[in-house]
């Protein structure tokens, strides 16, 4: 079930007054204006259980509503995930490679071999990471720390967001706008689409989890 739904009811047809979450972030952005949508989106980025995806399409029906234009919508709201990115990468570089391999090398199941294999992918793949990263639930947040971790090149970092952003941002923002009251058909798609992320990344967690205690069974029996 959509976060959205689970909170609120859906707006009736006839135009009936928003509740709950919904509620509130309207207000908020009828009282702030389209800058207020934009905050909403960077506090988004540091708290993700306040979801984008109903974040967005109600900046778009609000726009609708003549609150403030659809490219102010977009323009705040995309400034508003590029703040909340850069406060994540330099969360990352606060945090730095030799204390991220302290951490690691204390975790069980989890070896420096394995960090140091993720570093390698990561500056091969990078770039197309971050940008693609802003699209994906869940990870549009997390990806920026290890960005930060990593130092990539924070003007590259900063024009990679943006973009990946700007896409992700216009479609739910100019779908909100134009389903109007029916603004919750663009966060129901979000919905199973979050949902199928989140499976195939726990899919993938307990497959490696697996594979992982295999392998230190057999490397503890060679030992013997």
């Amino acid at each position: 079930m959509p976060f959205a739904s689970v909170l609120l009811p859906a707006q009736a047809a006839g135009g009936a007054e928003l509740d709950g979450l919904a509620g509130w972030v309207v207000d908020v952005m009828e009282a702030i204006g389209a800058p207020g949508a934009g905050l909403l989106v960077a506090l988004e980025n540091l708290f993700p259980p306040l979801p984008s995806e109903v974040i967005l399409p109600l900046a778009g029906f609000t726009a609708s509503q003549g609150n403030f234009s659809l490219a102010g919508a977009i323009f705040w709201t995309t400034l508003g995930s590029v703040v909340g990115a850069i406060a994540l990468y330099w969360i990352g570089v606060a945090l730095g490679r030799r204390r991220l391999r302290i951490i690691v090398d204390k975790m069980p199941l989890v070896d420096l071999e394995d960090l140091d294999r993720t570093e390698a992918w990561f500056e091969r793949h990078g770039k197309a990471t971050v940008f693609f990263g802003r699209m994906v639930p869940i990870f549009r947040s997390l990806i920026s720390i290890p960005a930060g971790i990593e130092r990539m090149s924070f003007p590259l970092f900063v024009v990679l967001s943006a973009a990946g952003s700007l896409i992700w941002n216009t479609i739910f923002v100019v779908a909100g706008y134009f389903l109007g009251e029916n603004w919750h058909i663009a966060e129901q798609y979000a919905g199973v689409f979050s949902r199928i992320v989140v499976i195939a990344v726990l899919a993938f967690l307990i497959w490696w989890v697996v594979r992982r205690v295999r392998r230190n069974r057999r490397g503890r029996a060679a030992e013997h």
